[in-house]
This record gives structure tokens, C-alpha cells and sequence, in this order.
């Protein structure tokens, strides 16, 4: 599996200065929990997903989460089991029937309920569990969360790796007066557990239902104050350098075009400096699909060092991948913050001669963009992340 396999290989050459590489669910761990990118929820009753999988109908898709939880109704849960366990099989029958391999699949999560739903999947899998790249645990909370972690924990081994995801999105997190006691008890769960975690994901609209509040399509999760202030204390606690964790960006949980009430949320300045009157139009077309607003707050995500999020809808896809490419500035910055790591100096100036690269205090950003160029490449000189989305725009009008 790689990023970006619907460039061809021309392009490929012309945009990265380094291009993507190779990963799959056997990647070693620090390494596959940047690699998530957009991971697109599907609920466990939609109907031939197994098909959709083989056929690649979504492209770009590298991890999905099968959801079993807030997707699926309360009366529909035996039903979905039911069938998820059906296409699991199918697809696993396929895939030795077409002697294909797991690399020829996206990284595959189910979201579960609960440890007994946990342990009923895996006894009707067998085998096909195998297909899985491990289980995303939602309203993770201390009380439940051992067992869990100790569930997924018997299930992984060297050859068959299978990895938890919990979800932080319960009341004894967004409120206040028991935040901090519960996000450092989940902290310390989660080392216990730690070659068994591939990546912390944060529930924005749990969060937000707690409170009555639903974000508007221009609206970014950073500009509604009580999520703004956890997730900050999220970041806090999991994203310490001594003992970090990959956090993944909320739900953005819009796609259809309607009358907006505010201004769009992208400058034309970089669209008419860079693409001229044509950049303009781009922008119009990227604007009428509501995803000038996803495109803001994946900035705003990565700004505040999560990598990744969570989608709803396919074409949230590219959009999300093209934003966590590496920069060649950024690239460059890295390499020579770590090449410098040796204690001589403590300051270099950067090759660009536009900012000061402090070694100590950048190193563990310059290790997480060395981490993320691997998986999502490295842009040439002179290019941006835009020049990734651009040509999306005018294969999904064309």
C-alpha cells in the first residue's frame, strides 16, 4: 500500500523531491501510527463492503474503521455482526481465491461495543480475523479499558499484528473538574499497553453532544471553546516527548454543497499568486464542495501536531492525505536538526535563511517529519500541498 497511486508516475516525479513509500499493516509500529491518514467510518450494515474493498471504488483509501458502534442502531446490532462477519469471510475467500494479499488492502479497523461483542467476532472470524489491522475502542474510559487492551493484547503477536485505537470522547474527559485525573489514568493504562496502541483518537462529536452544541460546515472544532480547551488538554497529557502517542484530528462530518452564511474559509491570495485566474476558479470549485472548511481545520490539526483524521465521506480522501505531505523546507529543517543532534551546537540557522533551527527544542518535531516523509513523501522545491489537491478538483468535476 501507498499514497497517492493515482498520480501517474511522470507526476509523481515532477511533485516529490521524495516519494511515498511502501507500508502495510506489518510496518513497524511507531512508524505505521502516522500512517492512518484519512480514515473513512463505514457502518457495519452497509451492504457489500467487501466488493467496494476488491474493487477499490474509494481511491486513495488506505485505513477504514467497520462501525459497529454509534452507526448502527441499538436494535440493529446483532444484525450488523451478523453482517460484518459475512463480509469479512467473503473478502478473506477472495483474497486466496485471487491469491491476492493484505497489502493489496486498505488498514482495516472494526469498532466495537464492548469485550463480549469483541470476543464473538473473533471466535466467528477465525482466521479471517487476520484481515484485521486490530479494533478501535470508543468512549475509552479506565474502568473497562484493561480487559480490552488485555483482549487485543492476546490477539497480537509478531507475525499477526493487531493494534487497539481507543477513542477519548466520555464525559469524565470534557469535564472539567474530572479531566485531568482521567486523561493521566488513561495514560498510564495506555503504557502499560503501549506496543498495543497504534494511535489515540479524540470522539469531537460525542464531545459536543454532551453540550447541546453541533458545529456549523464553517466552524472548526478549534473555534468551539469547551472542545478547544480539551483537546489542548489531550495534546497535553498523550503528546508529551518523553512518552508520545500519535493523535488523530476529530470528525470533520461535512460533504454537501448548500448556502453558506459566513465567508469562504480559504484566501485567494495564495490560489491567484501561485495558479492566477485559473487558481481562482480552482478555488470556487474546492469551495462549492464544502471542503474549504475541512481544508482549514486540517491545518489547524496539524498546527497542533495530530496527524491523520477521521473521515465520513470518500471524498474527504485526498484532502486530508495531500495536507500531511512533508514540505521540502520542512524536510530539509528536519534532516539538519537531526544530523546536528550530536550535542556540538545548539543552534543552526536554516538553509532557507528565514528562521533559526534550535536543536533540542525542535528534535522531536524534525523525528516526527522524518517519520511522515516516509509514508506520505516529500514535496519538491517550490511545490505545496495545494499542487496535490488541484488535480482531485478537476478529475472530480471533469
Amino acid at each position: 500500500m501507498k499514497y497517492f497511486t493515482y498520480f501517474y508516475e511522470n507526476e509523481l516525479k515532477a511533485l516529490f523531491f521524495q516519494s511515498p513509500k511502501d507500508f502495510n499493516k506489518y510496518s513497524d509500529r511507531e512508524l505505521l501510527s502516522y500512517g492512518l491518514g484519512a480514515t473513512l467510518y463505514m457502518p457495519a450494515t452497509r451492504p457489500n463492503i467487501h466488493q467496494d474493498l476488491l474493487s477499490k471504488k474509494h481511491e486513495g483509501l488506505t485505513s477504514l474503521v467497520i462501525d459497529l458502534e454509534d452507526a448502527v442502531g441499538d436494535i440493529e446490532v446483532e444484525k450488523a455482526e451478523v453482517l460484518l462477519v459475512e463480509e469479512l469471510l467473503k473478502l478473506y475467500g477472495e483474497i486466496n481465491k485471487k491469491y491476492l494479499t493484505i497489502d493489496d488492502l486498505p488498514l482495516m479497523f472494526i469498532r466495537i461495543r464492548n469485550i463480549e461483542q469483541l470476543k464473538r467476532i473473533k471466535e466467528q472470524l477465525g482466521n479471517a480475523i487476520g484481515l484485521l489491522t486490530g479494533v478501535v475502542l470508543p468512549k475509552f474510559n479506565t474502568e473497562s479499558g484493561e480487559a480490552l487492551l488485555a483482549e487485543v493484547a492476546n490477539i497480537h503477536t509478531e507475525y499477526k499484528p493487531f493494534y487497539a485505537m481507543p477513542i477519548l470522547e466520555s464525559d469524565k474527559i470534557i469535564q472539567k473538574e474530572t479531566r485531568m485525573t482521567e486523561l493521566m489514568s488513561i495514560k498510564h493504562l495506555l503504557d502499560q499497553y503501549k506496543n498495543n496502541i497504534l494511535n489515540v483518537r479524540i470522539g469531537a462529536t460525542d464531545f459536543c453532544g454532551l453540550y447541546g452544541i453541533r458545529r456549523s460546515v464553517d466552524t472548526t472544532v478549534y473555534e468551539i471553546a469547551v472542545l478547544r480547551d480539551c483537546i489542548a488538554d489531550i495534546i497535553n497529557v498523550f503528546q508529551r516527548s518523553e512518552s508520545p502517542y500519535v493523535i488523530s484530528g476529530p470528525v470533520w462530518e461535512y460533504f454537501n454543497s448548500k448556502p453558506r452564511m459566513l465567508k469562504p474559509q480559504l484566501r485567494q491570495t495564495p490560489f491567484r499568486e501561485r495558479y492566477g485566474d485559473e487558481g481562482l476558479k480552482w478555488r470556487a470549485e474546492l469551495i462549492d464542495q464544502n471542503l474549504d472548511g475541512l481544508i482549514r481545520e486540517v491545518l489547524m490539526d496539524i498546527a497542533n501536531g495530530l496527524t491523520g483524521k477521521t473521515i465520513i465521506h470518500p471524498t474527504h480522501i485526498k484532502a486530508v492525505q495531500a495536507l500531511n505531505v512533508v514540505t521540502y523546507e520542512e524536510y530539509i529543517d528536519a534532516c539538519s536538526i537531526v544530523e546536528a543532534a550530536n550535542g556540538e551546537i545548539g543552534v543552526k540557522k536554516s538553509n532557507f535563511s528565514n528562521k533559526m533551527n534550535e536543536i533540542k527544542p525542535h528534535l522531536f518535531w524534525a523525528r516526527k517529519i522524518l517519520l511522515k516523509s516516509q509514508l506520505y513523501g516529500v514535496l519538491h522545491e517550490g511545490y505545496t500541498n495545494i499542487d496535490l489537491i488541484k488535480k482531485d478538483v478537476y478529475v472530480y468535476n471533469s
